[in-house]
């Protein structure tokens, strides 16, 4: 397994130094963040420039303002042609693919008004379509979609690793798991990991806090050694807050992790 960051967690005006930054911290690459509007292809030259300088960076999380699950069409389908763009950018540049959940803070079953406007079969069959229009073109790429499962409360459709295995329907959609989101929702973080094994590609980290690793109360221990134990030799994407400056938290949190390993 090897390490990777968000690059808004790294100092650094450039990707070129802000890779160095993370290498020497003892990281292995930056994870990029897809904005919406077409931003992260406009970012296409600098992401070649930075590539051909040696910067390694295998995936995309998204940071849209909107979703492949949202309510309302428009924006599904704004959803899709962002990410079929993000897919098609990551391609060019010989990367893994890109993560997106379902929704982000559209509607939790746990909050008022508690009842959704669509039922669960109808967003079955919405996160399908997406995912299957998606899965197409990130074949065609080369790349992956991977769906990321949220906690209760910043989405109702896709929760937990098992759920999102069951939208795998090509072997271009995959699923990328977070250990903040699993601390809340799996009742066996390490089983839930071993049967999602298969279909596992990606797998972003943060404390049960949110913060970085080393700063709560999850089993670090037992997690990496069961995805040591089912194979998956992908990457650890750093995805947290940090709590401390990052010159002084990023060694720490990546030497913390490298114990594990």
């Amino acid at each position: 397994m090897k390490l990777a960051v968000q690059e808004q967690l790294v100092p650094g005006r450039t990707l070129q130094e802000k890779f160095a930054f993370a290498t020497e911290a003892g990281f292995d690459a930056i994870e990029l963040r897809g904005k919406g509007d077409l931003h992260f292809a406009g970012r296409l030259p600098e992401l070649r420039r930075a590539l051909s300088d040696g910067v390694v960076m295998p995936t995309v999380c998204v940071e849209m303002p909107h979703f492949i699950g949202d309510f309302d069409a428009g924006r599904r389908e704004d959803a899709v042609r962002q990410l079929r763009s993000q897919l098609s950018v990551i391609g060019k540049l010989g990367g893994l693919g890109v993560l997106t959940p379902a929704s982000w803070g559209q509607f939790s079953l746990r909050l008022p008004p508690f009842v959704p406007p669509r039922s669960p079969e109808d967003d079955r069959e919405v996160l399908a379509e997406a995912l299957g229009a998606l899965g197409e073109h990130a074949a065609r790429e080369g790349v992956l979609i991977m769906l990321k499962p949220l906690n209760r409360y910043e989405d109702h459709m896709v929760n937990t690793l098992a759920q999102a295995v069951e939208l795998c329907s090509m072997d271009s959609v995959r699923v990328a798991g977070d250990t903040y989101h699993m601390n809340i929702e799996e009742d066996d973080p390490c089983r839930s990991l071993m049967d999602a094994g298969p279909y596992l590609a990606h797998m972003q980290i943060s404390e049960s806090n949110g913060d970085q690793p080393g700063t709560g109360h999850l089993d670090w221990a037992a997690q990496l050694a069961t995805l040591d134990a089912i194979g998956y030799d992908g990457y650890l994407a750093l995805e947290c807050r940090l709590r401390g400056e990052p010159e002084i938290v990023l060694p720490q949190t990546a030497a913390f992790v490298r114990k594990f390993l």
